[in-house]
């Protein structure tokens, strides 16, 4: 928590799936915490990844800061859930409402 974070970004550019899967996934730790920015900036960088382990990763931890701030997560989806991945998006959306799913599933 307390050590630079810029190893995230350079992981996530990297061209190893582990590595670009683990700047993301490291970010639960802030996400815990209530810092929620470094999710969304890795989750912006790796959003039209090419790999579905990867997809699912961003997914999956962007739903997790929507439990800590469901209005960012709407703004993240609001931007980026017509052009990001079927899969993310699935991901993302997984504890919304159904309706709620439906208005983002509607914008692929």
């Amino acid at each position: 928590m307390n050590k630079p974070r810029n190893i995230l970004y350079e992981l996530a550019q990297s061209d190893d799936i582990w590595e670009r899967r683990t700047a993301i996934v490291s970010t639960y730790a802030f996400i815990k915490k209530g810092q929620l920015d470094d999710t969304f900036k890795i989750a912006e960088i790796l959003i039209n990844d090419e790999e579905e382990l990867i997809n699912k990763a961003v997914g999956s931890w962007i739903r997790e800061v929507g439990k800590k701030d469901e209005q960012r997560l709407k703004k993240f989806l609001d931007r980026y859930a017509s052009t990001m991945p079927r899969v993310t998006l699935r991901y993302a959306i997984e504890k919304f409402d159904k309706e709620t799913k439906k208005q983002y599933m509607d914008l692929k």
